[in-house]
């Protein structure tokens, strides 16, 4: 028999032998995305933000045990009558780990994210608790045969400090660029890319990604998150989703790409909705068109002596930065942000004389990790590579 649920009164202890963290029903995921509403669901009325949460769930992405909920509860009470203290969900995701010697193997990598305290229960360490439990527990969880848990990583808006206590280090810097919407005709030669362009350029965006992780040889131990196409589609489901809702329309350009196989450049975005575009104008307002994904082709050029292959790249990389300002504009953007551009990006940027505004992120997105080492292990903690927008959830 299950004990009575405590009162707000008589609450447990964070520090309690008899909370834990487990997975809630479909009702208690309801529960829970009516609280955070207030705090993530952007333009959205409630009745749709619930609805959204559900589409979601059926996204390649989250399906399928890709997406895991958890909360902080006590163990000996009822579900759908339990006090939730802390909530949070995970995403299983792939990564590639490059040992600097040639290997490049795929492993895991646990996501946290929506974490959540009912602020009727916040101040008393609830959200700790569950977290350190979590940590734990997302070292081993799911993981296939012969396959290991690289570690575990979050996106902190709570600025650096409070996640690192728990074990997950922050970025020392957490960039992106930041353009400017244009009025301007999209370039000539620019080609869109729409939904049915997506599995083929993440499939070769994957290949070349492992070769390049291949040749990186200093015996340094670097993890990325793999760029494939559940990536993009889950945000592409959320930008569908709520613009249907907003607008009645839905975007179908879902990026843009110049040149030829073997030497092209190209960049897959979502737009996000933070408020309805009428406030746009407004500088307080963040709807923002993200570059997801940022990709260049046969990139060793732009190391080269070569000028002539390199002010293509340069061009290559101006024209589809236009065409993003160019969606961001038609769909009352103010915003174009491209995350942790390498530095040979910000090289062809600067030889474009493309304008841009340059962000460290202190309090928002901050990515922080916790890596799983081996027991008694001194090796370096990895190097994670590749911290673009679209890994992001």
């Amino acid at each position: 028999m299950s004990s009575p649920t405590p009162s707000i009164e008589n609450l447990p202890s964070s520090h309690s032998s008899n909370i834990h963290i487990t997975q809630p029903t479909l009702s208690e995921c309801e529960k829970i995305s009516t609280l955070t509403w207030h705090s993530w669901g952007d333009a959205l009325t409630l009745p749709q933000y619930l609805q959204e949460a559900r589409y979601l769930n059926d996204i390649p992405l989250a399906k399928d045990g890709g997406l895991t909920a958890w909360i902080l509860t006590t163990k000996d009470s009822t579900p759908n009558e339990r006090l939730i203290f802390s909530s949070c969900e995970t995403y299983r995701k792939r990564a590639f780990v490059s040992d600097g010697k040639e290997n490049v193997k795929e492993e895991t990598i646990h996501a946290i994210a929506s974490v959540f305290c009912n602020p009727e229960y916040r101040g008393r360490g609830y959200a700790s608790r569950m977290l350190k439990e979590l940590g734990s527990i997302l070292k081993e969880w799911q993981i296939e045969e012969g396959m290991k848990c690289m570690g575990s990583m979050l996106y902190s808006d709570l600025g650096k400090n409070f996640y690192a206590k728990l074990g997950w280090d922050p970025m020392k810097h957490n960039i992106h660029l930041e353009f400017s919407p244009s009025q301007d005709a999209k370039p000539l030669g620019v080609r869109e890319i729409l939904d049915g362009d997506l599995e083929e350029l993440c499939r070769d965006d994957e290949i070349m990604v492992r070769e390049e992780m291949v040749g990186i040889l200093d015996s340094r131990t670097r993890v990325m998150i793999v760029p494939n196409v559940d990536h993009m589609r889950w945000h592409h489901g959320k930008e569908e989703f709520a613009s249907e809702k907003l607008f009645r329309k839905i975007p179908y350009v879902k990026g843009a790409v110049v040149g030829e196989p073997g030497n092209r450049t190209w960049a897959i975005w979502t737009h996000r909705f933070y408020e309805m575009p009428k406030n746009a104008a407004s500088p307080t307002c963040e709807n923002s068109l993200y570059i997801l994904r940022l990709v260049v082709e046969n990139k060793s050029v732009c190391l080269s002596n070569d000028e002539t292959a390199l002010q293509s790249k340069v061009s290559q990389l101006k024209d589809i930065l236009q065409s993003a300002r160019v969606e961001a504009a038609q769909w009352n953007l103010p915003h174009i942000k491209l995350w942790s551009p390498a530095p040979f990006i910000e090289d062809l940027i600067e030889k474009g004389r493309i304008p841009y505004r340059k962000v460290d992120r202190e309090n928002d997105s901050i990515t922080s990790i916790l890596w799983y080492r081996e027991e008694n292990s001194n090796q370096d903690l990895p190097e994670l590579i590749g911290d673009e927008k679209y890994a992001w959830c």
